[in-house]
């Protein structure tokens, strides 16, 4: 039976965790992998790939449909195809996805442009086109489904990232869950960037009413589920505005009452548990919105690490930031190049180059110069810790390193070389093996759960997969090799590093020098 103290979140993470004594490899029927993309019977396309090309005659119509159609290449478009053990095709975008599944959907509410007519529509990835399958006026139903937010009052476009269960829970099952958001949130990482490269500016909407949006997008709720709204700023029409001050998360309901869930069942039951109803506590909401706007706001003065242990050797982070080309040209390439490495060679990474690794992914204000947002919209980075096991960086000993982003240092907590356990807690993968070094993403999952309830479980892996994504593109950028790992035996990590033990581990990057 569930344990009636923790809620519904705690009890999703520790049925899910993953134990030597009872992971077993599984045998998948490869035939009855779910559709990566979704299709409309109904509906009139808008081709985008002819915009992709810079023309060197234009007229100020086909600069936006270039515009628009760069943004959405850049945040989800497809790069590189390859033939399956079934023999079909998959193929690959610019953002990682566990096991290549892709569970995101992209979708575009318009409020009425120049270029689209109010309505609804669907990013088709696979044809790099848009489909409007709805076409009446749909904007006030998106404000009321997130409670007026302040950053749809003046915006005409705006995005919703849905999930299709399956395409995931096919294969990693209840798990499947975790992977999902992690998935979403290197999205987000695109889409805040693919905004700087286009002249949008996203805002995030993480706190809506479930039922209202899934309805406005007329989605099967038990199939599919939308996950976060995203308002999206026209820099162009709006500089004076480019960023509006508002809450990116609300809290849910915490459910401590729950029946017992059988497996293969508890993820949809969670998912429905963690959604917001039109009948939330407004009072509820503003303490939110203040405890959002403090944990993200840059002068915000409770910021601060949380760990900071006697003793332990210190090693300032401070370096100059990446260079990403005139007109970021250098960040176009690498969105494009961006692949998960399958192999590492061993061989050890420089200090310098995980210095430039993290002010890329925890300091975004240094590349205000560069035309990148310095303040891009998170749920609650202040949820978020990060620790690292080094196994192979030149000038920092061996051992596991609590990084503070605040003060901009390393702080040792163990020493020794981990190469050996790694292994074993990354599920035998070689890629935790062979790392130069392996960064976790953790939370005190029950702080994180009296704060914004349950719901932010959701909050807590978007925002660490948006935090791999920055981290992703840093490491293709630098030439090295990067890998995101979801599986991996949860306790057996915090016991081995010396990680806090109230800390749960959310997500593992792999970095090292490619083979």
């Amino acid at each position: 039976m569930p344990d009636p103290r923790i809620s519904i979140a705690q009890h999703y993470h520790e049925r899910t965790k993953y134990h030597p004594e009872t992971i077993a490899d599984q045998d998948f029927d490869w035939t009855k992998q779910p559709a990566a993309f979704k299709e409309y019977r109904i509906g009139t396309g808008i081709d985008l790939k002819s915009y992709l090309t810079n023309k060197a005659e234009s007229t100020a119509e086909q600069d936006e449909w270039r515009r628009l159609s760069r943004f959405l290449f850049y945040s989800y478009g497809l790069t590189v195809g390859m033939v399956t053990r079934s023999g079909e095709p998959v193929y690959f975008r610019t953002t990682p996805s566990a096991g290549a599944l892709y569970p995101a959907e992209l979708y575009l509410v318009s409020r009425g442009t120049t270029l689209l007519p109010a309505g609804l529509y669907n990013y088709q990835a696979q044809t790099h086109s848009l489909l409007r399958f709805w076409d009446s006026e749909v904007w006030v139903p998106l404000q009321h489904a997130c409670f007026w937010h302040s950053s749809l009052d003046c915006t005409h476009l705006a995005l919703i990232v849905t999930t299709v269960f399956m395409r995931s829970a096919w294969r990693y099952r209840d798990r499947a869950y975790r992977r999902i958001f992690l998935d979403s949130g290197h999205l987000l990482g695109n889409i805040e960037l693919a905004s700087a490269l286009t002249s949008y500016r996203p805002h995030l909407i993480g706190g809506f009413i479930d039922d209202a949006l899934n309805q406005l997008l007329y989605l099967d709720v038990e199939q599919e589920g939308a996950i976060v709204a995203i308002a999206l700023s026209d820099r162009f029409s709006q500089p004076t505005n480019p960023t509006l001050p508002s809450y990116t998360a609300l809290p849910s309901s915490t459910q401590t009452d729950y029946p017992a869930i059988p497996d293969d069942e508890l993820l949809r039951y969670f998912h429905h548990a963690t959604a917001i109803t039109e009948q939330e506590d407004p009072n509820k909401k503003e303490s939110a919105s203040s405890l959002a706007s403090i944990a993200q706001h840059p002068s915000a003065q409770l910021q601060e690490d949380k760990y900071n242990f006697p003793f332990c050797l210190k090693v300032s982070t401070a370096t100059e930031p990446i260079d990403w080309g005139n007109d970021l040209e250098l960040l176009e390439k690498t969105i494009v190049q961006r692949r998960s490495t399958r192999t590492y060679s061993g061989a050890n990474l420089s200090l310098d180059e995980l210095k430039a690794l993290l002010d890329f992914t925890y300091q975004p204000q240094h590349y205000q110069d560069q035309q990148l947002d310095p303040t891009p919209d998170y749920f609650d980075l202040k949820l978020i810790e990060t620790f690292i096991a080094v196994s192979g960086v030149d000038g920092l000993d061996e051992g596991c390193y609590y990084y503070a982003p605040y003060a901009q240092e390393l702080r040792q907590i163990r020493f020794k070389n981990f190469r050996r356990q790694l292994h074993r807690l990354c599920l035998g993968q070689n890629l935790g093996r062979d790392a130069a070094a392996v960064l976790f993403h953790t939370a005190d999952l029950q702080a994180a759960v009296a704060t914004y309830g349950d719901r932010v479980y959701r909050y807590l892996h978007l925002d660490a997969g948006h935090l791999g994504q920055r981290l992703n593109l840093a490491a293709i950028r630098l030439g090295l090799g990067v890998s995101g790992i979801a599986g991996f035996f949860d306790d057996e990590v915090n016991e081995v590093l010396g990680i806090p033990a109230d800390e749960a581990v959310l997500y593992i990057t792999t970095l090292g020098r490619p083979r």
